[in-house]
């Protein structure tokens, strides 16, 4: 089925290198940079037929994400022609690759493949791998936020559905504390940097966001003052005995999956750890939801962790395109995301098969995820890492019982100062 486009795409890029221009040194080999990832595992399985049928080589460069960081900043710093497709982390590099010119503008690729059909893809992660108006890069893998619970606590406390709403939340963690002395009603990331993730899901669903639409530091507005205190309020009330302050996902994790707490928002991709009887305690009590509705609704991230990128200066463009075009197309799509990565198109969430491995109730929570998602799940700057730890900080102050609102005030200015450094 895509032998005879991708030939005919292939040999039109090839024949179109001739007269120079940003396929000048095109080859048939396409140099692609990829992760450590199962994603990556399932295309190389199926490169064969992409080679035979498009008459190209494909080149794969594999390396653990901080290697991949680490060749990203010699080569694109560089000036390096020697990569064509990058697997890059859209959230935590796009702006900075974008900015710096790093990734070569998609418009033209995505508006010619009519078939390919780029209007399939979600629009929160579209808005992710978007610059200043313009496509830079292809989402592969996608994240949502969802509530993972248990369904025997919630019987045991009389409550017959997981909460629809964030005070729903809050009302059932208390009854599950109630009846079950012992554990915990609510368990999430408590780490200043690794909460801000499944925090921004709360300040959404408050109405909230980390930049206001003009682009100033939005972390002090009355939405946000309101979800730092809900979030570490949860915590501190309803949380963990004795919880530390610089708790990820495995630590929270472990915590829910060894049967210790009722609730836990935590990212959808990661919900094998609590329904595989090898990793769980609990696998046969685990239920899904989608994120409770705060006051402006339910708002949870939908993000794509990893996207395909193209390198401005690589001189196979054309070719690099091919690889990509098929990758992320729907037959690829549909493949991957039965094998359990998540997708970033709608038709492959809309196909019976595209959900057939999942739970049922967490495919329900995942559609319900990507009509009302958001595109980021952390502040879309350049030094992310930065921003994050500034940010987090009125999470740690609210659960450990400080003013979450002066916190709000005094990270805001902290934020600020450092957009306005990072647009200078």
């Amino acid at each position: 089925m895509i032998g005879t486009s991708l030939a005919v795409v292939a040999a039109m890029g090839l024949a179109a290198c001739g007269g120079g221009g940003e396929d000048s040194g095109a080859s048939t080999t396409v140099r692609v940079t990829l992760a450590n990832h199962v994603w990556t595992e399932n295309i190389k399985a199926a490169l064969p037929e992409f080679e035979k049928q498009s008459g190209l080589k494909v080149e794969i460069t594999q390396l653990g994400e901080d290697q991949l960081s680490d060749q990203y900043n010699v080569k694109l710093n560089a000036g390096s022609s020697d990569l064509d497709v990058m697997m890059y982390r859209p959230l935590q590099e796009g702006k900075l690759f974008a900015r710096n010119k790093y990734l070569a503008d998609l418009s033209e690729k995505v508006k010619s493949a009519a078939d390919w059909d780029f209007a399939d893809f979600q629009a929160g992660p579209v808005e992710a791998t978007t610059y200043e108006g313009k496509p830079m890069g292809v989402p592969i893998i996608t994240e949502q936020e969802v509530l993972y619970y248990r369904k025997d606590l919630l019987a045991k406390a009389g409550l017959t559905a997981p909460p629809k709403t964030l005070d729903e939340l809050r009302t059932a963690a208390a009854a599950v504390q109630a009846s079950t002395p012992g554990v915990a009603g609510f368990v999430a990331r408590t780490g200043k940097s690794p909460a801000v993730t499944q925090f921004s899901s709360f300040l959404y669903s408050f109405g909230g966001d980390f930049v206001d639409a003009s682009g100033k530091a939005a972390v002090n507005s009355a939405a946000a003052k309101q979800a730092y205190a809900f979030y570490g309020g949860l915590i501190k009330d309803h949380g963990p005995a004795n919880v530390s302050t610089d708790m990820s996902w495995p630590e929270a994790m472990a915590i829910f999956t060894q049967g210790k707490a009722a609730f836990y928002t935590e990212a959808n991709s990661l919900y094998k750890n609590a329904t595989d009887p090898t990793k769980s305690k609990v696998s046969e009590t685990v239920g899904f939801a989608p994120f409770p509705a705060g006051p402006a609704g339910s708002k949870p991230y939908n993000i794509p962790s990893w996207a395909l990128g193209i390198n401005a200066n690589s001189e196979n463009q054309s070719n690099a395109w091919t690889f990509v075009e098929w990758a992320t197309g729907k037959q690829q799509t549909l493949a991957q995301q039965k094998s359990g990565v998540p997708g970033a198109r709608t038709s492959v969430w809309a196909d019976p098969a595209g959900t057939s491995t999942y739970p049922k109730d967490l495919a329900e929570a995942i559609a319900a995820s990507t009509q009302s998602g958001v595109g980021h799940d952390r502040p879309l700057v350049v030094k992310v890492a930065e921003a994050r730890e500034i940010v987090g900080q009125p999470i740690v102050d609210a659960i450990t019982g400080k003013d979450a609102a002066a916190a709000a005030e005094t990270a805001n200015a902290a934020f600020q100062k450092f957009l306005d450094a990072e647009t200078r």
